[in-house]
């Protein structure tokens, strides 16, 4: 597994930890860290939706 992969696997699992927090306890924690739509915010959120669709090429990699 390549360096990038990893760093997006890191990502996919950040973001799915979020979306999980934010289902059971209405928590937020990247705008609780980062501030709600901030400039930092929405730079996680990028680099977590560019890592799910990487994501979608490491279903293929042999």
């Amino acid at each position: 597994m390549k360096v990038i992969d990893k760093i997006a696997l890191v990502l996919i699992i950040i973001g799915a930890i979020n979306w999980g927090l934010i289902a059971l306890f209405e928590l937020d924690l990247v705008a609780l860290i980062f501030g709600n739509m901030t400039i930092w915010s929405r730079i996680v959120y990028g680099l977590v939706g560019l890592s799910g669709l990487w994501g979608i090429k490491l279903l293929f990699d042999d």
